[in-house]
Protein backbone atom coordinates (compact mmCIF):
# COMPACT_ATOMS: atom_id res chain seq x y z
CA UNK A 1 0.00 0.00 0.00
CA UNK A 2 1.03 3.68 -0.67
CA UNK A 3 2.07 5.92 2.38
CA UNK A 4 -1.06 8.47 2.02
CA UNK A 5 1.45 11.05 3.35
CA UNK A 6 3.79 10.76 0.32
CA UNK A 7 1.21 10.43 -1.67
CA UNK A 8 -0.61 13.75 -0.55
CA UNK A 9 3.46 15.52 -0.93
CA UNK A 10 3.28 14.18 -4.31
CA UNK A 11 0.33 15.66 -5.45
CA UNK A 12 0.42 19.02 -3.21
CA UNK A 13 3.11 21.95 -4.46
CA UNK A 14 4.76 23.30 -0.78
CA UNK A 15 4.68 26.63 -2.47
CA UNK A 16 0.67 26.19 -3.53
CA UNK A 17 -0.73 24.91 0.13
CA UNK A 18 1.94 27.68 2.03
CA UNK A 19 0.84 30.36 -0.89
CA UNK A 20 -2.89 30.27 0.11
CA UNK A 21 -1.82 31.79 3.81
CA UNK A 22 1.83 33.36 2.61
CA UNK A 23 2.65 35.89 -0.05
CA UNK A 24 5.12 34.39 -1.73
CA UNK A 25 7.72 36.32 -4.31
CA UNK A 26 10.77 34.62 -5.90
CA UNK A 27 14.28 34.95 -4.46
CA UNK A 28 16.78 32.80 -6.91
CA UNK A 29 15.84 29.69 -6.33
CA UNK A 30 13.56 30.01 -3.52
CA UNK A 31 10.56 31.72 -2.48
CA UNK A 32 10.32 34.75 0.24
CA UNK A 33 7.04 36.21 2.24
CA UNK A 34 6.38 37.55 5.68
CA UNK A 35 5.93 35.47 8.71
CA UNK A 36 1.96 34.03 8.70
CA UNK A 37 2.66 34.82 12.50
CA UNK A 38 3.46 38.62 12.10
CA UNK A 39 6.76 38.11 13.97
CA UNK A 40 8.90 39.53 11.46
CA UNK A 41 9.59 43.23 10.23
CA UNK A 42 11.18 41.94 6.77
CA UNK A 43 10.35 38.96 4.92
CA UNK A 44 12.01 35.89 6.97
CA UNK A 45 9.71 33.72 5.84
CA UNK A 46 11.17 30.88 2.92
CA UNK A 47 9.65 28.22 1.24
CA UNK A 48 12.02 25.36 -1.00
CA UNK A 49 9.69 24.45 -3.56
CA UNK A 50 12.90 21.74 -4.83
CA UNK A 51 13.10 20.40 -1.52
CA UNK A 52 8.85 20.80 -0.64
CA UNK A 53 10.13 22.16 3.09
CA UNK A 54 9.33 25.99 4.35
CA UNK A 55 11.13 27.92 7.45
CA UNK A 56 10.38 30.56 9.65
CA UNK A 57 13.67 32.28 10.73
CA UNK A 58 11.95 35.20 12.79
CA UNK A 59 9.43 32.14 14.45
CA UNK A 60 11.61 28.95 14.31
CA UNK A 61 9.87 26.79 12.61
CA UNK A 62 9.66 24.80 9.55
CA UNK A 63 9.42 21.67 7.82
CA UNK A 64 6.68 20.42 5.12
CA UNK A 65 3.34 20.92 4.49
CA UNK A 66 1.77 19.42 7.39
CA UNK A 67 3.33 21.31 9.56
CA UNK A 68 3.21 24.21 8.14
CA UNK A 69 -1.14 23.69 8.35
CA UNK A 70 -0.77 22.12 11.83
CA UNK A 71 1.01 25.40 13.36
CA UNK A 72 -0.88 28.20 10.96
CA UNK A 73 -4.50 26.07 11.64
CA UNK A 74 -3.49 25.53 15.08
CA UNK A 75 -4.75 22.08 14.16
CA UNK A 76 -3.66 18.19 15.29
CA UNK A 77 -1.75 15.99 12.80
CA UNK A 78 -5.09 13.76 11.86
CA UNK A 79 -7.06 17.15 11.15
CA UNK A 80 -4.05 18.27 8.49
CA UNK A 81 -3.79 14.82 7.21
CA UNK A 82 -7.27 15.41 6.41
CA UNK A 83 -7.25 18.67 4.96
CA UNK A 84 -4.56 18.42 2.83
CA UNK A 85 -5.85 14.55 2.02
CA UNK A 86 -9.08 16.66 0.84
CA UNK A 87 -7.52 19.06 -1.29
CA UNK A 88 -5.28 16.94 -2.97
CA UNK A 89 -7.96 14.25 -3.63
CA UNK A 90 -6.86 11.44 -1.75
CA UNK A 91 -9.16 8.83 -0.01
CA UNK A 92 -7.26 8.12 3.53
CA UNK A 93 -9.74 5.09 3.49
CA UNK A 94 -7.18 3.23 0.97
CA UNK A 95 -4.26 3.64 3.16
CA UNK A 96 -2.75 1.13 5.57
CA UNK A 97 -3.24 2.48 9.46
CA UNK A 98 -7.20 3.52 8.85
CA UNK A 99 -9.83 1.37 10.68
CA UNK A 100 -12.46 0.69 7.49
CA UNK A 101 -15.00 0.40 9.49
CA UNK A 102 -14.43 3.12 11.94
CA UNK A 103 -13.60 5.39 8.81
CA UNK A 104 -17.09 4.58 7.16
CA UNK A 105 -19.07 5.43 10.39
CA UNK A 106 -17.40 8.76 10.46
CA UNK A 107 -17.78 9.35 6.88
CA UNK A 108 -21.52 8.42 7.13
CA UNK A 109 -21.82 10.18 10.51
CA UNK A 110 -20.44 13.65 8.17
CA UNK A 111 -23.11 12.95 5.67
CA UNK A 112 -25.61 13.07 7.26
CA UNK A 113 -25.05 15.78 9.37
CA UNK A 114 -24.27 17.89 6.17
CA UNK A 115 -27.55 17.14 4.80
CA UNK A 116 -29.29 17.73 8.63
CA UNK A 117 -27.86 20.98 8.27
CA UNK A 118 -28.88 21.96 4.87
CA UNK A 119 -32.45 20.44 5.79
CA UNK A 120 -33.14 22.62 8.79
CA UNK A 121 -31.46 25.45 6.53
CA UNK A 122 -34.65 24.87 4.06
CA UNK A 123 -37.21 24.77 6.93
CA UNK A 124 -36.12 28.05 8.42
CA UNK A 125 -36.84 30.35 5.00
CA UNK A 126 -39.82 27.95 4.58
CA UNK A 127 -41.46 29.34 8.44
CA UNK A 128 -42.52 33.00 8.60
CA UNK A 129 -42.52 33.24 12.47
CA UNK A 130 -39.20 31.49 12.61
CA UNK A 131 -37.43 34.15 10.14
CA UNK A 132 -38.81 36.42 11.87
CA UNK A 133 -37.56 35.68 15.42
CA UNK A 134 -34.24 34.77 13.82
CA UNK A 135 -34.01 38.32 11.64
CA UNK A 136 -35.98 40.61 13.71
CA UNK A 137 -36.12 39.57 17.39
CA UNK A 138 -32.06 38.13 17.10
CA UNK A 139 -31.19 41.31 14.30
CA UNK A 140 -28.99 38.50 12.65
CA UNK A 141 -28.98 39.35 8.97
CA UNK A 142 -28.60 37.27 6.01
CA UNK A 143 -24.89 37.01 5.72
CA UNK A 144 -24.55 35.79 8.95
CA UNK A 145 -26.96 33.45 8.79
CA UNK A 146 -26.12 31.78 5.66
CA UNK A 147 -22.20 32.10 7.25
CA UNK A 148 -22.63 30.09 10.07
CA UNK A 149 -25.14 28.16 8.70
CA UNK A 150 -28.66 28.93 10.65
CA UNK A 151 -31.74 26.36 10.45
CA UNK A 152 -34.39 25.60 12.31
CA UNK A 153 -35.42 21.77 12.98
CA UNK A 154 -39.38 21.30 12.65
CA UNK A 155 -41.44 20.49 15.59
CA UNK A 156 -42.63 16.88 14.06
CA UNK A 157 -40.07 14.63 16.31
CA UNK A 158 -40.05 12.41 12.80
CA UNK A 159 -39.30 14.90 10.33
CA UNK A 160 -35.59 14.99 10.09
CA UNK A 161 -35.24 10.98 10.42
CA UNK A 162 -38.06 10.48 8.04
CA UNK A 163 -35.69 12.34 5.14
CA UNK A 164 -32.63 11.37 5.73
CA UNK A 165 -34.04 7.48 5.77
CA UNK A 166 -34.99 7.80 2.24
CA UNK A 167 -31.73 9.12 1.21
CA UNK A 168 -30.18 5.85 2.53
CA UNK A 169 -29.54 6.34 6.49
CA UNK A 170 -30.05 4.16 8.45
CA UNK A 171 -31.17 4.36 12.52
CA UNK A 172 -27.74 3.79 13.70
CA UNK A 173 -25.92 5.69 11.50
CA UNK A 174 -28.06 8.57 12.41
CA UNK A 175 -27.75 7.79 16.14
CA UNK A 176 -24.13 7.69 15.71
CA UNK A 177 -23.91 11.01 14.24
CA UNK A 178 -25.89 12.46 17.20
CA UNK A 179 -29.27 13.29 15.59
CA UNK A 180 -31.43 10.83 17.38
CA UNK A 181 -32.43 11.11 21.10
CA UNK A 182 -33.32 8.09 23.13
CA UNK A 183 -36.23 7.68 21.85
CA UNK A 184 -35.18 7.28 18.75
CA UNK A 185 -37.04 10.74 17.39
CA UNK A 186 -35.61 13.70 16.39
CA UNK A 187 -33.18 15.54 18.57
CA UNK A 188 -33.87 18.49 17.95
CA UNK A 189 -37.82 20.11 17.74
CA UNK A 190 -38.96 23.76 17.42
CA UNK A 191 -35.57 25.11 17.95
CA UNK A 192 -33.62 27.04 15.98
CA UNK A 193 -30.09 25.36 14.71
CA UNK A 194 -26.55 26.32 14.74
CA UNK A 195 -24.23 23.80 13.19
CA UNK A 196 -21.05 23.07 15.40
CA UNK A 197 -18.28 23.10 12.27
CA UNK A 198 -14.54 21.88 13.11
CA UNK A 199 -11.42 22.86 11.75
CA UNK A 200 -11.80 22.01 8.32
CA UNK A 201 -15.21 22.69 7.70
CA UNK A 202 -17.32 20.10 8.26
CA UNK A 203 -20.72 20.15 10.47
CA UNK A 204 -19.88 17.62 13.34
CA UNK A 205 -22.73 18.46 15.71
CA UNK A 206 -25.35 21.25 16.23
CA UNK A 207 -26.57 23.51 19.41
CA UNK A 208 -30.09 24.22 19.01
CA UNK A 209 -31.65 26.74 20.82
CA UNK A 210 -35.52 27.04 22.02
CA UNK A 211 -37.95 29.57 20.33
CA UNK A 212 -40.40 30.09 23.31
CA UNK A 213 -40.00 29.44 26.88
CA UNK A 214 -38.88 25.80 28.09
CA UNK A 215 -35.80 24.60 29.13
CA UNK A 216 -33.48 23.62 28.47
CA UNK A 217 -32.72 27.11 26.58
CA UNK A 218 -29.92 25.36 24.57
CA UNK A 219 -29.58 21.55 23.35
CA UNK A 220 -26.18 20.27 22.08
CA UNK A 221 -25.33 17.03 20.41
CA UNK A 222 -24.31 14.44 23.15
CA UNK A 223 -20.48 13.46 22.53
CA UNK A 224 -20.08 11.28 19.29
CA UNK A 225 -17.16 9.77 16.99
CA UNK A 226 -17.21 13.32 15.60
CA UNK A 227 -17.70 15.66 18.24
CA UNK A 228 -15.61 16.33 21.60
CA UNK A 229 -16.95 19.31 24.01
CA UNK A 230 -13.62 19.54 25.62
CA UNK A 231 -11.31 20.35 22.19
CA UNK A 232 -14.25 21.68 20.14
CA UNK A 233 -14.28 25.73 19.91
CA UNK A 234 -17.37 26.90 18.50
CA UNK A 235 -16.45 29.63 15.94
CA UNK A 236 -13.09 28.48 15.47
CA UNK A 237 -13.63 27.81 11.96
CA UNK A 238 -15.19 30.71 10.48
CA UNK A 239 -12.42 33.10 13.50
CA UNK A 240 -9.30 31.45 12.48
CA UNK A 241 -8.31 34.13 9.77
CA UNK A 242 -9.38 37.00 11.63
CA UNK A 243 -7.43 35.99 14.51
CA UNK A 244 -3.91 35.44 12.94
CA UNK A 245 -4.72 38.92 10.77
CA UNK A 246 -5.18 40.83 14.19
CA UNK A 247 -2.86 38.57 16.69
CA UNK A 248 -5.77 38.40 19.48
CA UNK A 249 -8.97 36.25 20.38
CA UNK A 250 -11.72 37.15 22.05
CA UNK A 251 -13.49 34.31 24.05
CA UNK A 252 -16.82 34.72 25.09
CA UNK A 253 -19.77 32.89 26.97
CA UNK A 254 -22.16 32.07 24.54
CA UNK A 255 -22.89 30.60 20.58
CA UNK A 256 -25.04 33.46 20.55
CA UNK A 257 -22.51 35.96 21.59
CA UNK A 258 -19.97 34.26 18.86
CA UNK A 259 -22.08 35.13 16.09
CA UNK A 260 -23.33 38.46 17.26
CA UNK A 261 -19.99 39.37 17.88
CA UNK A 262 -19.14 38.60 13.92
CA UNK A 263 -21.69 40.58 12.59
CA UNK A 264 -20.92 43.25 14.63
CA UNK A 265 -17.60 43.26 13.23
CA UNK A 266 -15.57 41.23 16.09
CA UNK A 267 -14.56 38.42 13.95
CA UNK A 268 -12.15 37.08 16.56
CA UNK A 269 -15.04 35.87 18.87
CA UNK A 270 -14.99 31.85 19.71
CA UNK A 271 -16.97 30.33 22.75
CA UNK A 272 -16.36 26.79 24.02
CA UNK A 273 -19.69 24.85 23.68
CA UNK A 274 -21.20 23.19 26.84
CA UNK A 275 -18.59 23.01 29.24
CA UNK A 276 -15.84 25.14 30.66
CA UNK A 277 -12.54 26.15 29.39
CA UNK A 278 -10.45 23.05 29.39
CA UNK A 279 -6.39 23.23 28.71
CA UNK A 280 -7.13 21.51 25.41
CA UNK A 281 -8.98 25.03 24.70
CA UNK A 282 -6.32 27.56 25.53
CA UNK A 283 -3.50 25.24 23.97
CA UNK A 284 -5.40 25.28 20.65
CA UNK A 285 -5.84 29.16 20.59
CA UNK A 286 -2.45 29.82 21.89
CA UNK A 287 -0.77 27.91 18.44
CA UNK A 288 -2.82 30.72 16.66
CA UNK A 289 -2.05 33.75 19.21
CA UNK A 290 -0.86 34.38 22.71
CA UNK A 291 -2.78 37.52 23.40
CA UNK A 292 -6.40 36.01 25.02
CA UNK A 293 -9.04 38.00 26.28
CA UNK A 294 -11.87 37.12 27.73
CA UNK A 295 -15.52 38.34 27.85
CA UNK A 296 -16.93 36.47 31.16
CA UNK A 297 -19.70 38.33 33.26
CA UNK A 298 -18.66 39.60 36.34
CA UNK A 299 -20.49 37.39 38.62
CA UNK A 300 -19.29 34.62 40.70
CA UNK A 301 -19.27 31.77 38.31
CA UNK A 302 -17.14 34.61 35.87
CA UNK A 303 -14.95 35.41 38.48
CA UNK A 304 -14.40 31.41 38.99
CA UNK A 305 -13.70 30.89 35.10
CA UNK A 306 -11.08 33.61 35.07
CA UNK A 307 -9.51 32.17 37.56
CA UNK A 308 -9.71 28.90 36.34
CA UNK A 309 -8.07 30.29 32.81
CA UNK A 310 -5.34 32.08 35.21
CA UNK A 311 -4.53 28.65 36.48
CA UNK A 312 -4.14 26.83 32.86
CA UNK A 313 -2.79 29.95 31.48
CA UNK A 314 0.13 29.59 33.48
CA UNK A 315 3.19 28.24 31.80
CA UNK A 316 1.57 28.67 27.81
CA UNK A 317 2.98 32.46 27.45
CA UNK A 318 -0.24 33.70 26.99
CA UNK A 319 -1.37 37.26 27.37
CA UNK A 320 -4.57 37.19 29.70
CA UNK A 321 -6.69 40.15 29.70
CA UNK A 322 -10.83 40.36 30.64
CA UNK A 323 -13.33 42.33 28.76
CA UNK A 324 -15.36 44.16 31.45
CA UNK A 325 -17.25 47.65 30.09
CA UNK A 326 -20.55 46.48 29.25
CA UNK A 327 -21.76 49.76 29.56
CA UNK A 328 -24.72 47.94 31.98
CA UNK A 329 -25.67 45.06 29.66
CA UNK A 330 -24.97 41.66 30.69
CA UNK A 331 -23.55 40.21 27.97
CA UNK A 332 -21.93 40.77 24.84
CA UNK A 333 -24.62 39.93 22.66
CA UNK A 334 -27.08 42.45 24.71
CA UNK A 335 -24.06 45.18 24.34
CA UNK A 336 -23.98 44.32 20.64
CA UNK A 337 -27.88 44.68 20.13
CA UNK A 338 -27.77 48.42 22.19
CA UNK A 339 -24.40 50.38 19.62
CA UNK A 340 -22.38 47.20 17.78
CA UNK A 341 -19.25 50.17 17.92
CA UNK A 342 -19.52 49.83 22.32
CA UNK A 343 -18.67 46.27 21.85
CA UNK A 344 -15.57 47.17 19.17
CA UNK A 345 -14.43 49.82 21.89
CA UNK A 346 -14.17 47.48 24.76
CA UNK A 347 -12.49 44.77 23.05
CA UNK A 348 -9.92 47.11 22.30
CA UNK A 349 -10.21 48.10 26.33
CA UNK A 350 -9.58 45.08 28.05
CA UNK A 351 -7.35 44.82 31.14
CA UNK A 352 -5.11 42.07 32.46
CA UNK A 353 -6.49 39.54 34.34
CA UNK A 354 -5.53 39.81 37.42
CA UNK A 355 -5.84 43.18 37.62
CA UNK A 356 -9.32 42.37 37.08
CA UNK A 357 -9.89 39.57 39.64
CA UNK A 358 -8.20 41.78 42.27
CA UNK A 359 -10.62 44.54 41.96
CA UNK A 360 -13.40 41.99 42.23
CA UNK A 361 -12.13 40.27 44.93
CA UNK A 362 -11.71 43.85 46.57
CA UNK A 363 -15.19 44.26 45.57
CA UNK A 364 -16.68 41.39 47.47
CA UNK A 365 -14.40 41.25 50.58
CA UNK A 366 -14.60 44.38 53.32
CA UNK A 367 -10.34 45.60 53.64
CA UNK A 368 -11.47 47.71 56.39
CA UNK A 369 -11.88 44.58 58.55
CA UNK A 370 -9.26 42.12 59.79
CA UNK A 371 -11.38 38.81 58.57
CA UNK A 372 -11.73 40.72 54.94
CA UNK A 373 -7.79 41.43 54.71
CA UNK A 374 -7.43 37.75 55.77
CA UNK A 375 -9.79 36.25 52.84
CA UNK A 376 -8.45 38.89 50.53
CA UNK A 377 -4.49 37.96 51.30
CA UNK A 378 -5.54 34.33 50.82
CA UNK A 379 -6.92 34.83 47.49
CA UNK A 380 -4.73 37.32 45.85
CA UNK A 381 -1.89 35.33 46.96
CA UNK A 382 -3.50 32.29 45.18
CA UNK A 383 -3.64 34.20 42.25
CA UNK A 384 -0.41 35.11 41.80
CA UNK A 385 1.57 32.27 42.70
CA UNK A 386 0.36 31.20 38.79
CA UNK A 387 1.81 34.93 37.70
CA UNK A 388 5.25 33.12 36.36
CA UNK A 389 6.93 36.02 35.70
CA UNK A 390 9.22 37.70 38.28
CA UNK A 391 8.89 41.10 37.75
CA UNK A 392 5.41 41.30 36.98
CA UNK A 393 4.50 39.09 40.19
CA UNK A 394 6.22 41.40 42.46
CA UNK A 395 4.54 44.52 41.36
CA UNK A 396 1.35 42.96 41.90
CA UNK A 397 2.63 41.85 45.58
CA UNK A 398 3.26 45.30 46.13
CA UNK A 399 0.10 46.29 44.83
CA UNK A 400 -1.61 44.15 47.37
CA UNK A 401 0.67 44.62 50.36
CA UNK A 402 -0.07 48.78 49.83
CA UNK A 403 -4.12 47.71 49.81
CA UNK A 404 -3.40 45.87 53.00
CA UNK A 405 -1.43 47.79 54.54
CA UNK A 406 1.40 45.58 55.09
CA UNK A 407 5.07 45.16 54.05
CA UNK A 408 5.94 42.80 51.26
CA UNK A 409 8.08 40.44 53.10
CA UNK A 410 4.94 39.68 55.30
CA UNK A 411 3.28 39.39 52.48
CA UNK A 412 5.49 36.78 50.95
CA UNK A 413 6.12 34.86 53.94
CA UNK A 414 2.27 34.01 54.19
CA UNK A 415 2.47 33.22 50.41
CA UNK A 416 5.45 31.02 51.08
CA UNK A 417 3.11 29.10 53.79
CA UNK A 418 0.21 29.37 51.80
CA UNK A 419 2.23 27.50 48.64
CA UNK A 420 3.32 24.51 50.35
CA UNK A 421 -0.70 23.94 51.79
CA UNK A 422 -2.06 24.00 47.61
CA UNK A 423 -4.84 21.73 47.38
CA UNK A 424 -4.75 19.10 44.72
CA UNK A 425 -7.57 20.68 43.39
CA UNK A 426 -5.65 23.65 42.51
CA UNK A 427 -2.76 22.17 41.72
CA UNK A 428 -4.04 20.30 38.91
CA UNK A 429 -5.02 23.43 36.87
CA UNK A 430 -0.69 23.46 36.81
CA UNK A 431 0.60 22.79 33.56
CA UNK A 432 3.43 20.17 34.59
CA UNK A 433 7.04 21.10 33.63
CA UNK A 434 8.49 19.74 30.17
CA UNK A 435 12.00 19.05 31.08
CA UNK A 436 13.00 18.39 27.58
CA UNK A 437 11.50 21.53 26.25
CA UNK A 438 13.30 23.90 24.15
CA UNK A 439 12.84 27.79 24.62
CA UNK A 440 13.19 29.83 21.24
CA UNK A 441 16.52 30.74 21.78
CA UNK A 442 18.22 26.75 22.50
CA UNK A 443 15.99 25.83 19.05
CA UNK A 444 17.84 28.51 17.10
CA UNK A 445 21.16 27.92 17.71
CA UNK A 446 20.79 24.04 17.85
CA UNK A 447 19.29 24.61 13.88
CA UNK A 448 21.96 27.10 13.14
CA UNK A 449 25.02 24.33 14.67
CA UNK A 450 22.75 21.19 13.27
CA UNK A 451 23.23 23.42 9.45
CA UNK A 452 26.91 24.41 10.10
CA UNK A 453 27.40 20.55 11.42
CA UNK A 454 26.23 18.91 8.15
CA UNK A 455 26.30 21.29 5.42
CA UNK A 456 29.16 23.64 6.52
CA UNK A 457 32.42 20.91 6.48
CA UNK A 458 32.81 21.77 10.01
CA UNK A 459 35.73 19.09 11.16
CA UNK A 460 37.66 20.70 13.77
CA UNK A 461 34.98 22.08 16.22
CA UNK A 462 32.95 18.90 18.11
CA UNK A 463 29.89 20.08 18.07
CA UNK A 464 27.73 17.20 20.51
CA UNK A 465 23.91 17.41 19.03
CA UNK A 466 23.11 13.87 16.62
CA UNK A 467 22.54 14.89 13.14
CA UNK A 468 18.43 14.11 12.48
CA UNK A 469 17.74 11.23 9.85
CA UNK A 470 14.33 12.95 8.97
CA UNK A 471 14.59 13.85 5.26
CA UNK A 472 12.38 17.10 6.22
CA UNK A 473 14.60 18.25 8.59
CA UNK A 474 17.73 17.68 6.80
CA UNK A 475 16.13 19.91 3.81
CA UNK A 476 14.89 22.54 6.20
CA UNK A 477 18.46 22.76 7.41
CA UNK A 478 20.13 23.31 4.32
CA UNK A 479 17.83 25.98 3.69
CA UNK A 480 18.53 27.36 7.28
CA UNK A 481 22.55 27.13 6.09
CA UNK A 482 21.94 28.96 2.43
CA UNK A 483 20.04 31.99 4.62
CA UNK A 484 22.66 32.18 7.62
CA UNK A 485 25.63 31.37 6.09
CA UNK A 486 25.45 32.65 2.25
CA UNK A 487 27.71 35.49 3.03
CA UNK A 488 30.49 33.90 5.31
CA UNK A 489 33.39 32.60 3.54
CA UNK A 490 34.43 28.88 4.45
CA UNK A 491 37.61 29.98 6.27
CA UNK A 492 35.28 31.22 8.59
CA UNK A 493 33.15 28.46 9.58
CA UNK A 494 35.08 26.64 11.94
CA UNK A 495 35.09 30.00 14.08
CA UNK A 496 31.40 30.79 13.50
CA UNK A 497 30.56 26.96 14.49
CA UNK A 498 32.92 27.58 17.76
CA UNK A 499 31.01 30.95 18.93
CA UNK A 500 27.70 29.49 18.43
CA UNK A 501 28.60 26.17 20.62
CA UNK A 502 29.60 28.80 23.41
CA UNK A 503 26.33 30.71 23.49
CA UNK A 504 24.77 27.48 22.98
CA UNK A 505 25.79 25.08 25.76
CA UNK A 506 25.33 28.61 28.34
CA UNK A 507 21.65 28.88 26.99
CA UNK A 508 21.35 24.97 27.55
CA UNK A 509 22.61 24.67 31.10
CA UNK A 510 20.44 27.88 31.50
CA UNK A 511 17.44 25.61 30.55
CA UNK A 512 18.75 22.85 32.72
CA UNK A 513 19.26 25.22 35.82
CA UNK A 514 15.22 26.68 35.53
CA UNK A 515 13.88 22.90 34.74
CA UNK A 516 15.88 21.27 37.81
CA UNK A 517 14.35 24.55 39.74
CA UNK A 518 11.09 23.89 38.75
CA UNK A 519 11.66 20.24 40.42
CA UNK A 520 13.37 21.41 43.27
CA UNK A 521 9.88 23.06 44.46
CA UNK A 522 7.87 19.95 44.82
CA UNK A 523 10.39 18.67 47.48
CA UNK A 524 10.87 19.41 51.39
CA UNK A 525 14.32 21.07 52.49
CA UNK A 526 16.68 19.02 53.30
CA UNK A 527 15.39 15.86 52.05
CA UNK A 528 17.14 13.23 49.90
CA UNK A 529 15.56 14.66 46.63
CA UNK A 530 15.97 18.13 47.35
CA UNK A 531 19.57 17.95 48.32
CA UNK A 532 20.41 15.74 45.22
CA UNK A 533 18.45 18.58 42.56
CA UNK A 534 20.03 21.18 44.45
CA UNK A 535 24.03 19.75 43.88
CA UNK A 536 23.13 19.22 40.37
CA UNK A 537 22.08 22.83 40.25
CA UNK A 538 25.06 23.70 41.71
CA UNK A 539 27.42 21.69 39.30
CA UNK A 540 25.95 23.21 35.99
CA UNK A 541 25.88 26.72 37.75
CA UNK A 542 29.76 25.59 38.37
CA UNK A 543 30.12 25.59 34.35
CA UNK A 544 28.58 28.86 33.47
Amino acid sequence: MYDAKEEIKSRLAVEDVVGQYVELKRAGRNLKGRSPWGVDKTPSFMVSPEKGIWHDFSANKGGDIFTFVMEVEGISFREALEKLAAMAGVDLSKYQGSNPQVTKRKTRAKEALTLATKYYQACLVRNKSVCEYVFYKRNLNRATVAEFKIGYAPANGKALITVLKKRGFTESELDAAGLLNRFKSDMFRDRMTIPFIDTTGNVIGFTARILGKGEPKYLNTPETILFNKSKFIFGFYQAKESIRHSGYVVIVEGNMDVISSHQAGVKEAVATSGTAMTEQHLKALSKLTNDIRLAYDGDEAGIKATERAIMMAGDLGIDLTVISDYHGAKDPDELIQKDPKLWQQAVQSSVPAVDWLLEKYEENLSLHTSPGKRKYSDVALKLLSYVKDEVERASYEEKVAKKLGVTVEVLREKGNRLNKKLSESSKKYLKKPKTEAKNDKLGQLENSLLALKVFGGITKTDIPIEVPDDDTKLAELELIFNREHEFIKDTDFENEATELLARYMSELNKTKINTLTEQLSKFEEDSEEYNEILSEINNYMNTE
